[in-house]
């Protein structure tokens, strides 16, 4: 009998401590403030200043490799390869955005 007891007091000691823990976890969670969301053209304006920024550091690199100021082939080809990378996503994602607009043109009313 009391051994019963005693388990059963560090069962219900453990389950309380777990409920406590859970419940600190979820009033922590409600409390955070959601984070703010993006326009979709503040999204779009970042992702081609990015694209635009490769681009430029790329002609700055490969222009510093004609006049000799440096020598680092590997660095200009990996400039070389994001900057084609950016551009093609780039590209792709032009190409769904106008399909997307003819689709919606398409629509009727």
């Amino acid at each position: 009998m009391v051994v019963k007891s005693v388990a059963i007091n560090a069962y219900q000691s453990a389950m309380d401590a777990r409920r406590t823990s859970v419940d600190s976890k979820v009033t922590q969670s409600l409390k955070k403030a959601p984070t703010p969301v993006k326009d979709f053209s503040d999204t779009l304006s970042e992702s081609i200043k990015g694209v635009n920024d490769l681009q430029t550091e790329k002609k700055q690199m490969i222009q510093e490799f004609d006049s000799g100021k440096t020598q680092n082939v590997h660095e200009l080809m990996i400039s070389l390869q994001k900057a084609s990378l950016t551009m093609q996503m780039t590209g792709a994602v032009r190409s769904k955005l106008m399909s997307s607009y003819q689709e919606i043109m398409r629509m009727t009313f």
